[in-house]
């Protein structure tokens, strides 16, 4: 994910992604552990990817607050 796209998201949109990002990492962490998958890259690239929502997230809503 770009943070170019992500910042052309609204507030909404942005909170959702990052429940949604939250709940796959979740998914994926139990998978790994479980065995069921040996990926460990995806979920580093899951959590960088949820870093960048809630960054811009923190921007759009320290704007609107101002």
């Amino acid at each position: 994910m770009k943070i170019a796209d992500i910042r052309k998201k609204s507030t909404d949109d942005l909170a959702r992604e990052s429940t949604k990002l939250r709940e796959e990492i979740t998914e994926m962490r139990r998978r790994l552990y479980s065995g069921e998958v040996t990926n460990s890259r995806a979920i580093r690239a899951k959590r960088k990817d949820l870093a960048r929502v809630m960054t811009v997230l923190g921007e759009q809503l320290h704007k609107e607050s101002i």
